[in-house]
C-alpha cells in the first residue's frame, strides 16, 4: 500500500473535484498532475460523482498519475472506490470501520479530524496523514498548536483554503491543502498553482 507521504511528496495541493462534470474534471486533474504540484480527489457522494471519479481514475492510469476517492464516510463507499481505481480514501470526519476498510482494500485513508481527541484516536488507529477540516475555521493557528502534542502527524489543511491564505496555512505547519471551491471555480487554479509555484 503506498502511503500519503509517497503520494504527496512534493505537491502542496489536493485538488477537490467536487460536483464536477466529467470531461471538466478531467481536464483540471490533467492539469494538476501536469503542474507536479498536486494530487487530485473526486468526492463520490452520488453515482454521478463515482462515474466521475472512475473516468478520472483512468485518466490517470494512462499518465501514471493517482486519483482518490472523497467523502468516503461508509464501508461500502470504500469498495466502491477502490473498484473505480482510487489509491486513497478522504473523510470529513473519523470513523474506525472506514479506517480499517480502507485498509484492508490497500488504500492509504485521510480522516477528518478538528479537535485533539480526534487527532489522538486516527493517530491510535494507524493514520500518520489528518484532514484538519473545516481548516478555515480552525484557523491556522490551529495547526501549529497541534504540531506541540503531535509533533510527527502530517496535516492536510482543507475547507476554506484559497489563493489568500494557502501561504498562511504552509507556514503554519499544513504539509499539503486540500483546495475544492478555489480549484474548480473559473481561473482559480491558475491562481492557487501560481501562489503555490512562487
Amino acid at each position: 500500500m503506498t502511503d500519503f507521504a509517497t503520494l504527496l511528496r512534493g505537491k502542496p495541493l489536493m485538488a477537490i473535484l467536487r460536483n464536477v462534470p466529467i470531461e471538466r474534471a478531467v481536464a483540471l486533474a490533467e492539469t494538476v498532475w501536469d503542474s507536479g504540484l498536486g494530487a487530485v480527489e473526486v468526492p463520490i457522494q452520488t453515482p454521478e460523482a463515482a462515474r466521475c471519479l472512475r473516468a478520472v481514475a483512468s485518466a490517470a492510469a494512462a499518465r501514471g498519475a493517482v486519483v482518490g476517492a472523497g467523502t468516503v464516510v461508509t464501508v461500502e463507499q470504500v469498495r466502491l472506490a477502490a473498484d473505480a481505481g482510487a489509491v486513497f480514501t478522504v473523510a470529513p470526519g473519523l470513523d474506525l470501520d472506514v479506517v480499517a476498510a480502507s485498509a484492508a482494500a490497500g488504500l492509504p485513508h485521510l480522516p477528518g479530524v478538528a479537535t485533539p481527541s480526534e487527532v489522538h484516536h486516527a493517530r491510535k488507529a494507524g493514520c500518520d496523514w489528518l484532514k484538519a477540516f473545516p481548516a478555515g475555521s480552525l484557523g491556522a493557528g490551529w495547526l501549529r498548536e497541534m504540531r506541540g502534542p503531535f509533533p510527527d502527524v502530517r496535516f492536510v489543511a482543507t475547507g476554506g483554503i484559497g489563493a489568500h491564505n494557502a501561504r498562511d496555512f504552509l507556514a503554519a505547519g499544513a504539509d499539503a491543502l486540500g483546495v475544492g471551491g478555489a480549484v474548480t471555480r473559473e481561473g482559480g487554479l491558475a491562481e492557487l498553482l501560481a501562489v503555490l509555484r512562487a
